[in-house]
């Protein structure tokens, strides 16, 4: 009789296990924050990298409410844009960043995206802040930072009137480690000389990855005549266009290294490089880990909740009826459309 409730036991502990180990691998605690720091219109290209992004992770499985995004400026209603309203990412206008699925959610614009803003998301210092605008991770969340904009050597510039420093970035995200708000963070940058900001991070299981290294230049990919000025940078535009080869599915097991390796020189036009704090290497790191996330699913048993099925079907409007019976309606007189409008109130 022991033998058999320490087998259960045993049985029961695994299933558990097992349970938990499930839930960490599928990637359900994924959480991104995505900046444009450049104002004015000839940075165009710097707001469609963050929106291409974006489009990215949640295509990719990243709810809303777990993205930050951060635009500087809104080129989209610039009196220059040919097309108002909209932005694109390529010459053939196949995608409109702004419009798509009309499908949006900006949670700082213009002059909200400031470095402070930028730390307090971080580090969750808001004083008074919805939650819809706050990074709500806990020491399981996997973080997802993009940064792109104009940038020298150990700095990065906000709105052309304000820099953040490599410096500020770590403490900050020292300080986060420290609070038990993340797991792992991913930072990617594009910008010039972009690998300086990440060069002296010590921060716990932090991987970054930049576009251009000291004294290099971060370069455009290609100029739409329309429109006027440079609409991506070639960084950005190449880990999309990897994404959007490898990631068909939420299922890709493919690593940053495969990723790493596949922005080559000839791809770029500038040396991307790489820092991780802590004991992995980049083909250690799925990418998966940061770019999407499954969506957790509660199963429900049918049998047991045979009676609230019934109900809700009873709650449900036949709508196609309903629409049926107003056009019947447009039809006849004034007194027959009283009695008609009682019987269809009662169907619904």
């Amino acid at each position: 009789m022991l033998l058999k409730l320490i087998s259960s036991i045993l049985i029961l502990l695994f299933v558990l296990f097992a349970n938990i180990t499930s839930a960490v691998d599928e990637n359900i605690n994924n959480w991104a924050v995505l900046v444009c720091t450049s104002r004015f219109w000839f940075n165009y290209r710097h707001m469609a990298n963050t929106l291409s992004i974006y489009h990215t992770v949640k295509r990719l499985g990243i709810p809303d409410n777990q993205i930050i995004l951060m635009l500087a400026d809104d080129v989209s209603c610039n009196a220059r844009n040919l097309y108002p309203g909209s932005i694109f990412n390529n010459k053939d206008h196949n995608i409109d960043l702004y419009n798509f699925d009309n499908n949006i959610e900006v949670d700082y614009k213009g002059y909200e995206v400031t470095v402070d803003n930028f730390i307090k998301i971080l580090t969750n210092k808001f004083e008074y802040q919805t939650n819809s605008k706050k990074l709500l991770t806990n020491k399981d969340s996997n973080v997802f930072v993009y940064m792109t904009g104009h940038g020298g050597e150990n700095f990065l510039k906000f709105q052309d009137f304000e820099e953040i420093v490599s410096e500020d970035l770590n403490m900050a995200f020292n300080e986060m480690w420290l609070k038990e708000r993340y797991k792992q963070i991913f930072f990617m940058i594009d910008t010039c000389q972009a690998n300086t900001m990440f060069a002296k991070f010590d921060a716990p299981n932090v991987v970054s990855i930049g576009s251009s290294e000291l004294d290099e230049s971060s370069y455009s990919h290609h100029t739409d005549m329309d429109i006027g000025v440079a609409v991506i940078d070639r960084f950005t535009y190449y880990v999309l266009e990897f994404l959007e080869e490898n990631t068909i599915n939420r299922n890709y097991n493919g690593t940053l290294q495969d990723l790493y390796d596949y922005l080559s020189f000839d791809k770029v036009h500038s040396h991307i490089g790489y820092k991780i704090t802590g004991n992995k290497n980049l083909e250690d790191i799925k990418i998966m880990d940061f770019f999407g996330q499954k969506q957790q699913i509660e199963a429900i048993d049918l049998n047991s909740n045979e009676l609230y099925f019934k109900d809700l079907l009873k709650t449900q409007v036949n709508h196609t009826v309903i629409n049926e019976k107003i056009e019947n309606l447009k039809k006849v007189n004034k007194k027959s459309k009283t009695a008609m409008l009682k019987n269809i109130n009662k169907s619904i």
